[in-house]
This record gives structure tokens, C-alpha cells and sequence, in this order.
């Protein structure tokens, strides 16, 4: 059966909506459903390793967040535009949205402009403008992670952004570079989200580490976060809605991992439990055929659109966050465990004053394993 957009729908109060992140990440509350037995407990993050054993898996987005917000001016009339990288189709080309671009035209360029508003020595250069985005491409030698780790802001959802605005407080703040990073994000990758996998915003270090000990593993991927994630689904149907696409890597040892899973979990001893909607998108897109682990690591795009009635291979588990409504992710976790299941739960979150969307509080959905 289709699923109705208005079926994504849910009344939250405003003030519901997270400005900050928890201090510590792991004191954020947790809501654990138990799926076999249909059980609800309040808990915090820092309590998820009550809820795991021996042998089971939690699957990391290591992604990291570009700075992708920056402010610049038009080089030929010194106008001010602030701008968002949304999409990369090339080494040094992004689609972008950008405030006041209407008049812009092919071949005008823009200026990157420090934080204290002096204009840098950074150009872009406007190639193509269409459906409201415009494709820039930088100019000069650096790579643009490098000059937006200088010149960039951290690419907050625009909620959070407005949240505070409404609170009377600063938009930004110095703390959310750290804050909207996930503590495993690779240090040797490129950053390449726009958008932070933000469930596991959750995890510290010293967590993962007690996880650890505890015989909990970990495996890592990436795929790489875009704005479209967090797009609204503004058909009249889920299947109407064009779903974006996002590049994954899977490294080879997370599919000897994965591997090594399968006669465990057919017998119950282990589970695997993505963190979050990103991680668990990239496992579902995995061929049905793992190929073998010699060939290096997996590179592929998803455009994959999970909704209720969808047949997990990959997911005995879920932890996730509080979602916008009508959004894909919603769905996500309505496949999980039912959008009626789904609709009482944020219900009874909401009553419990949880807190909501990227900063907010978590969910974990699990299902029970043998002795």
C-alpha cells in the first residue's frame, strides 16, 4: 500500500525543537522500544550498552561535515550573498543555494568573505543557474575543504538556525564545529556532507570504548550526507516524492564483518544495529551477493527510498533520532515498526517532554536476541 504524505504528519510544540546538544553527547535521553516484547523504557544514550551483547554490531556513517555555509560578494557590484554547497558534481564544482541570487548570470564571480566580513583572496565562479540552484565552481588551487575549513560555517538545519533566532540567542556558535561532528568522522577523509549523520552525534569516545570492552563491535562506512536527506516530502505520496541520490563507500573489512554475522544472527547470537538513517540506507543498498572482500573497498550511489513494508537484510536494530515530519527519514523508522507503532511512540515522546530533530534526544528500536 502507498503511503500517504499526510501520514507523516505530526503537532510538535516548537519548544521542542533541540537548540543545543546534550553535555555530555551520551546524558542525552534514550527512548528503547523493545520490539519483541513491546516494551517502552526511558533511559539515557550513556545506558545503550545495557541494551547490547557480545557479538553485536553497531554500523558508523564515519562521514565528516564540510564547513558548507560561507558568506561572499558579487566581485563587480559588491553585493552580499550568504551561500550553502548542497551537491558536488565535480573536484571543484557544487550546486549551491544562494540568498539573493536572481540576478546572477553565467561567468559572474563571487568573493569569499572572512569571518570578520574583509573579503579573502577566494573566488568562485558562477557556471549554470537552474530550479532555483546555482552550480559555482572554484577557482585558484586549493582544495575547497581546505578553504572552507577556514572561511565556512557549520551547515546547521535551518530549524535550529531559526530556533535560536526565536530564542533571542547567536546563530552561531564556535561549539557547534565540534558539536556537529560525530567523535569517529574520519580524519583522513575529505569532507564531503553537507549535513551531519546525526545519530551519532550521541557517541563519545569513552563510550565506543566501554562498547567495546564489553564485546560490542563496531563497523564503519561513509555516505556522504546531502541537504536532500532532510528535504521534506512534498508529494501527495511517499512513492511520488523524486528521492535524492548519495554517494557510499564500504570499506572491505566492514563487509568481512558483515560476513562473519551471518550464521551468528541466523542463530540470534548477534545484531546488527545501524546509527542512524544514513548508515542504515548505505547497508540496504549493499548487492545481494557481497563481493569478495579482495576487490578493496565498495563504491556505489543509493537513491534508495525505505518505507513500511520494506524487507530489511541488514537491520535487527535501529538508533536513531527524532525526525522532522514528512520527511524520508520518518518513514524509515516507520519500517521499522509500523507508522502506527511509529505515530505512538513520538507521541508518547512528546508527552515525556523528549527533545527533537538534530540536537535532540535518541530512539533505539531493538528487537530481542537468545541467551
Amino acid at each position: 500500500m502507498t503511503l500517504r504524505t499526510d501520514e507523516l504528519d505530526f503537532e510538535l510544540d516548537p519548544a521542542r525543537i533541540a537548540r543545543y546538544p546534550a553535555e555530555p553527547r551520551e546524558s542525552a535521553r534514550l527512548m528503547v522500544v523493545d520490539l519483541s516484547a513491546g516494551e517502552v523504557h526511558h533511559r539515557r544514550v550513556g545506558d545503550l550498552g545495557e541494551y547490547l551483547g557480545p557479538g553485536d554490531c553497531l554500523v558508523l556513517n564515519n562521514t565528516r561535515v564540510l564547513a558548507a555555509r560561507f558568506n561572499c560578494m558579487r566581485v563587480d557590484t559588491g553585493g552580499k550573498l550568504e551561500g550553502l554547497l548542497m551537491e558536488q558534481v565535480a573536484a571543484r564544482r557544487w550546486w549551491t543555494m544562494l540568498r539573493k541570487s536572481r540576478r546572477l548570470q553565467p561567468g559572474h564571480q563571487l568573493q569569499l568573505l572572512e569571518h570578520d566580513g574583509t573579503a579573502s583572496d577566494e573566488i568562485f565562479q558562477v557556471v549554470e543557474l537552474h530550479d532555483g540552484r546555482v552550480l559555482l565552481e572554484l577557482t585558484g588551487e586549493r582544495p575547497v575543504e581546505e578553504i572552507l575549513g577556514r572561511l565556512g560555517e557549520v551547515p546547521l538545519p535551518p530549524y535550529i538556525r531559526n530556533a535560536r533566532r526565536d530564542a533571542g540567542e547567536p546563530i552561531e556558535d564556535l561549539r557547534d564545529r565540534d558539536w556537529y561532528q560525530t567523535v569517529y568522522a574520519r580524519e583522513d577523509g575529505l569532507a564531503r556532507s553537507v549535513a551531519a549523520p546525526t545519530a551519532g552525534l550521541h557517541l563519545s569516545r569513552p563510550m565506543l570504548a566501554s562498547l567495546e570492552q564489553a564485546g560490542v563491535r563496531t563497523a564503519e562506512l561513509e555516505l556522504e550526507v546531502g541537504a536532500g536527506t532532510f528535504k521534506p516530502v512534498e508529494a501527495d505520496t511517499l512513492e511520488e516524492h523524486p528521492m535524492h541520490s548519495e554517494r557510499c563507500v564500504v570499506p572491505a573489512v566492514t563487509i568481512e564483518t558483515l560476513r562473519s554475522l551471518q550464521i551468528p544472527r541466523a542463530e540470534g547470537r548477534a545484531r546488527i544495529i545501524p546509527v542512524g538513517t544514513t548508515a542504515t540506507r548505505t547497508l540496504e543498498s549493499l548487492p545481494i551477493e557481497l563481493p569478495a572482500t579482495s576487490a578493496g573497498p565498495l563504491a556505489y550511489e543509493t537513491d534508495l527510498l525505505i518505507e513500511p513494508g520494506f524487507d530489511f537484510r541488514y537491520l535487527d536494530g535501529l538508533l536513531t533520532n527524532f525526525h522532522l515530519p514528512r520527511s524520508t527519514l520518518l518513514a524509515l523508522v516507520g519500517a521499522v515498526c509500523g507508522m502506527d507503532r511509529l505515530k505512538s511512540l513520538y507521541q508518547e515522546a512528546i508527552d515525556e517532554g523528549y527533545r527533537f530533530f538534530s540536537y535532540g534526544d535518541a530512539m533505539l528500536l531493538i528487537a530481542s536476541r537468545n541467551p
